[in-house]
């Protein structure tokens, strides 16, 4: 089930919570959801795929999730990285009410979900996972991109899930067009129908 108004700040309908039980990090997780997000029932397709193929996070510093939904990519990151302060940013304010009340649910005390313009704007980032909302529209999707890659620390990466037929090849194209000399832009993998795409931001001696 896919929600018409998953982008909207405040999503048509009542926010009723319901549980939700699925696999994060290895184990079996009893969170909750509602309607009015994406992929409110389940892990997407796109989120699994980027969750088993990318490397642990950055042990430390400051991790990002771009479009946290419920809560997965964040509650993935904070679980492998316990000692790392894990940011989730969504337009949507009921993901952001989900996500922090889902990382309370598992004792995660190093989630912070936030609407976009609440995060220091001097924080960067070591790691940046996301799929990002590819059908939000061209200019808001590489509005949105420019906005928080160019954030990663030096010798950060961001990892980030797109569907072949939504344009991962030049969306990937793009990103090396925009981003300046200090970032790398590859293709690390092909699954299914999904690409991943890897930004690395040189590390300061390299800049």
């Amino acid at each position: 089930m896919e929600s018409a108004h998953y982008f909207s700040a405040q999503p048509a309908g009542p926010f009723t919570r319901k549980p939700l039980t699925v696999e994060l990090a290895g184990e079996t997780r009893h969170l909750q959801t509602s309607s009015g997000i994406f992929s409110p029932d389940a892990v997407d397709k796109g989120t699994l795929i980027l969750l088993s193929e990318v490397p642990s996070p950055s042990p430390r510093g400051n991790l990002l999730d771009i479009g946290c939904g419920w809560g997965p990519i964040a509650l993935t990151m904070a679980l492998k990285a316990p000692h790392a302060t894990v940011h989730a940013v969504d337009v949507n304010e009921r993901c952001i009410t989900l996500t922090n009340e889902n990382a309370a649910l598992l004792g995660l005390g190093n989630v912070t979900a936030s609407l976009p313009d609440e995060v220091d704007a001097g924080i960067e980032f070591d790691t940046i996972w996301s799929n990002p909302p590819i059908r939000v529209g061209k200019d808001e999707l590489h509005s949105l991109l420019l906005t928080w890659l160019p954030r990663l620390a030096p010798g950060g990466n961001a990892w980030l899930v797109v569907q072949k037929n939504l344009g991962a090849d030049s969306l990937q194209r793009w990103l090396a067009s925009e981003l300046d000399d200090g970032f790398t832009v590859s293709r690390e993998s092909t699954s299914k129908s999904f690409r991943i795409l890897r930004v690395r931001k040189a590390s300061q001696k390299q800049l």
